[in-house]
């Protein structure tokens, strides 16, 4: 039995462990350690998937900004983890409907995310030039997407900035 819920210190070391297997790195683990200890961490938007009380999956939302004639804050989705074993059976797929979930209803208004168009369509995520929003990497258009919530207004337009946290990522 799938169980979702919010982050808790002890989850910690769990958690790095997962994104550690999942990309075979340490970037991600230790973005998610700068980004809990930045003014850009929200708290009940890093989920962790349990199944028998063993952490096998999760996805972190964080404050990033779109500059243009001024700075606004939205959320960006980065990094979505699941342990390899538990791969391709709908643990990502519920990591990412409960986080827009709950970001909806935080009266959140966009999310952003860099990742497979295959796998991100699905929840409604489209290319940002749709949207008038630049990414900040040279990436293809289909890559870097975006997903309104029901607060998005059109004022959101302009470039995409991450905070430092995620410079070495």
């Amino acid at each position: 039995m799938l169980n979702i819920r919010c982050e808790t210190v002890l989850d910690y070391p769990a958690i790095a462990g997962v994104n550690r297997l999942a990309f075979g790195q340490e970037n991600e683990a230790n973005l998610i350690d700068k980004i809990r200890f930045s003014d850009r961490y929200i708290p009940e938007l890093s989920l962790i998937a349990e199944i028998n009380n063993v952490i096998v999956g999760h996805i972190l939302f964080s404050y990033i900004d779109i500059v243009n004639t001024g700075t606004l804050q939205v959320i960006g989705l980065a990094p979505l983890a699941v342990h390899p074993q538990f791969q391709r059976q709908g643990i990502g797929t519920a990591l990412v409907e409960a986080g827009l979930k709950i970001a909806d209803e935080r009266g959140e208004v966009l999310v952003i995310v860099l990742g497979h168009p295959h796998f991100y369509n699905r929840f409604g995520f489209q290319p940002s030039v749709i949207y008038q929003i630049e990414s900040p990497f040279p990436v293809p258009d289909d890559v870097f997407m975006v997903k309104p919530l029901k607060n998005y207004q059109p004022k959101y337009t302009g470039k995409v900035v991450y905070p430092a946290t995620f410079a070495d990522v």
